[in-house]
């Protein structure tokens, strides 16, 4: 399966990142990609108080991303966000494409180096994978990758595959942080792991710098279920299309059964 990274910084307007969302997916499929991955908060970037800005999956930024799917047949996997009770919104991945209509709202909040995203947003509860050509991809989003019982929630729902849509802040060591959990991740469940972060806004900014909100880094990778990274993208906005081979995660598998072995 061709999967296509797709990495962008996203502005304020959400109507501007949808028609950067549009022009990214149809670049992806003029290259063959069957699954196009967007960053977190694509819909507009972390920081905006999201509660000015969220619609419902029905909406018309949903239907946006839902028309440029079924002009080109490529799935899509984009960051928006949705209304959810109590005044919050949800910190949403929208799934769709072919066959596929799927949605999952994060499940672990950013309350961390100095960030409180629960202030705003409502925790996701369900695990979610959806099946694109036939290949089971489970669903995460940023903060999530801290925590690898999510990935093995993927793995044990049949996925190979888990896609990691990401708005990753800055900060002494962040990036390099980022490396190392997405490539532990994918070794935790053997799956194969795409990471697609958000470029940042200022690509003079140095990324060891903390700024306000996680705005991102870039360095989207796609790292194989052995952890090694088959291809990366740097800090500046772009499209890295590649091939996904399941068989090998059933082969990793076999050499290192981590998930048969587990004991607790």
């Amino acid at each position: 399966m061709r999967i296509a990274l797709c990495q962008m910084t996203a502005s304020t307007d959400p109507k501007e990142n949808l028609a950067q969302v549009t022009d990214l997916v149809r670049r992806a499929a003029a290259e063959g990609a069957r699954l196009a991955v967007l960053p977190e908060a694509s819909m507009a970037r972390v920081g905006v108080p999201p509660g000015q800005v969220a619609e419902p999956l029905d909406g018309p930024w949903a239907e946006g991303v839902r028309a440029v799917a079924r002009e080109t047949g490529v799935t899509v996997v984009v960051g928006m966000f949705t209304p959810a009770p109590g005044g919050r919104v949800a910190n949403t991945l929208l799934a769709t494409g072919p066959g596929v209509e799927e949605s999952y709202d994060k499940i672990h909040l950013y309350d961390a180096f100095g960030f409180r995203e629960s202030d705003t947003v409502a925790a996701g509860e369900r695990v979610v994978t959806i099946d694109v050509d036939g290949v089971r991809v489970g669903l995460a989003t940023c903060y999530d990758v801290r925590f690898p019982e999510l990935f093995r929630a993927h793995a044990d729902a049949g996925a190979t595959v888990s896609v990691l849509p990401a708005s990753w802040g800055a900060g002494p060591g962040k990036r390099e942080q980022w490396e190392l959990l997405v490539r532990a991740r994918a070794l935790d469940a053997t799956v194969w792991l795409a990471a697609v972060g958000q470029a940042a806004p200022d690509q003079d900014a140095d990324p060891e710098v903390a700024t306000k909100a996680p705005t991102g880094v870039g360095h989207s990778a796609l790292v194989g279920p052995d952890g090694t990274v088959r291809a990366r993208l740097a800090a500046a906005p772009g499209l890295l299309v590649a091939e996904v081979d399941p068989a090998e995660t059933e082969r990793v598998r076999r050499a290192v059964a981590v998930l048969d072995n587990r004991r607790l």
